[in-house]
């Protein structure tokens, strides 16, 4: 198996308003970089094989102190990217409730099946994100893997993999922290394997660096 490490960004410019960034290429702010710093002071002791990361400035900026820390290259992949928010990129929900009530109200009630105007639905992202796991897994069978990344997306694949609808992501998962650490074994063989058994053993959620295992 594949241990996993999933952090999200740091902090963005547009977290005080919360404006959703989607593709948008937002950047850090100060507090955010420092998250990032923690991350990699995280990512000293971690024995890491390999340091992947969505191709967003705001994800790159994140990864790079665990770059600089553990002197493995940065390997960019477009298909982590944040999920398409269309029309929707940098607004607050507030002014997507009043710009797109339809929308929004569809989006609210199944956000991994109904996108927003113009953007790309969860299970779109899911589709595109899941052959990352399984490529790094084929070439660090045993390994150790830092995925920078965001959100929406790692909660959506996070869903997927533990077998669970993804359109209730937002109520299962509501809160991803900036910089926190996610853990998992992928992929994971049960037991008793049935379709709606999960892909992966979660071995720790949201956990703040100064408090993940290595």
């Amino acid at each position: 198996m594949t241990t996993f490490f999933l952090a999200r960004h740091g902090e963005t410019i547009w977290h005080a308003d919360h404006r959703y960034a989607g593709v948008s290429d937002v950047g850090l702010t100060r507090h955010g970089l420092g998250q990032a710093a923690a991350l990699g002071a995280w990512a000293a002791d971690a024995r890491l094989d390999a340091i992947v990361a969505s191709p967003l400035t705001r994800a790159r900026r994140s990864a790079a102190p665990a770059v600089e820390v553990t002197g493995l290259p940065l390997r960019i992949d477009e298909r982590l990217l944040e999920v398409d928010f269309g029309k929707g990129e940098g607004l607050t929900p507030d002014e997507l409730a009043a710009q797109y009530p339809e929308a929004w109200s569809a989006f609210r009630r199944a956000p991994a099946s109904s996108p927003l105007p113009d953007g790309e639905s969860g299970r779109a992202a899911i589709a595109r994100a899941l052959p990352v796991f399984d490529e790094l897994h084929a070439e660090f069978p045993d390994g150790r893997v830092l995925i920078v990344a965001h959100a929406t997306l790692l909660r959506l694949v996070l869903c997927d993999l533990a077998g669970i609808d993804p359109d209730g992501y937002r109520d299962l998962l509501p809160v991803l922290g900036n910089c926190t650490i996610t853990t998992l074994a992928y992929p994971w063989e049960a037991e008793c394997t049935t379709p709606a058994r999960p892909r992966t053993r979660l071995l720790g959620f949201d956990v703040p660096p100064s408090s993940a295992a290595h």
